[in-house]
């Protein structure tokens, strides 16, 4: 199991190359022993250069793999699509257009993503990175998730050793304890429902505890950039992050989809 004193976690970047950048500004000066990508850099209207932006950092990068780049890698080894059969579903279609902008290093650095991480870290103890749940880069939780379902999502035996879950997915932060497990929604870099203010979500873990930090950008700079670069779910991403969500109506959103999986 890696070690380390201070970890830096960005979730769900979603090709979001100036919301990176912040977080990466505000960075400088922070001791970290490892930044911990915690899926989900794709999609997104820049994701090649998100990708070679987090490769330049070198060998103190810990990657998990998220739905939306699995997606991304299966569109790209597929090939180009017809689009009037597979482009009507618009996460679909950004897939396919992320992956008509990434290259064989890109889609190769994508597919080696491991599922999750484990870090023992410093006065936290051994902390577990995944996407979304401990099973899955898909399954949902939320602040609203009764206890009850909770349990079920994180049984299992790797609690008997692991006190605290990071995670994203649902692009809200939080963080809530269930009987002895810590689980902590890190917030997103790129795509937040967070209400407001919006910015790029982090957190920063180490002796001191678990800090959930927010880095100010030029959100509608970001937003005219994507359009002109015709990314297919600007749409989606200038509600992000100029008319946000309520973070409430988010997690009943989402656990609505959660009772609907059968």
């Amino acid at each position: 199991m890696e070690k380390a004193s201070r970890v830096v976690a960005v979730y769900d970047v979603h090709g979001n190359l100036p919301a990176l950048e912040a977080v990466l500004s505000d960075l400088n000066g922070i001791d970290r022993d490892l930044l911990v990508v915690g899926g989900d850099v794709a999609s997104g209207p820049m994701l090649a250069e998100v990708l070679d932006r987090l490769e330049a950092m070198g060998e103190g990068v810990c990657w998990v793999c998220g739905n939306a780049d699995r997606e991304v890698v299966s569109a790209y080894d597929e090939g180009s699509p017809a689009a009037d059969a597979r482009f009507s579903d618009p996460a679909l279609r950004a897939s396919w257009w992320s992956a008509s902008r990434i290259g064989d290093h890109h889609s190769d650095l994508m597919a080696s993503f491991e599922a999750q991480g484990v870090v023992e870290v410093e006065g936290l103890g051994a902390v577990l990175f995944c996407l979304a749940t401990p099973n899955s880069d898909e399954e949902i939780s939320t602040t609203a998730t009764p206890d009850a379902r909770l349990r079920g999502i994180l049984g299992g035996t790797w609690q008997t050793w692991q006190s605290v879950v990071v995670r994203g997915h649902v692009q809200t932060r939080y963080d809530r304890r269930l009987d002895d497990t810590r689980i902590v929604e890190a917030g997103s870099v790129g795509l937040p429902y967070q209400g407001e203010p919006v910015g790029a979500f982090w957190a920063i873990l180490g002796p001191k505890g678990v800090g959930l930090r927010r880095s100010d950008y030029d959100l509608g700079g970001a937003v005219e950039k994507f359009c002109d670069l015709g990314y297919p779910g600007v749409e989606d991403v200038e509600e992000a992050l100029l008319e946000p969500p309520d973070p409430a109506w988010v997690a009943d959103f989402f656990e609505r989809q959660a009772e609907d999986d059968p």
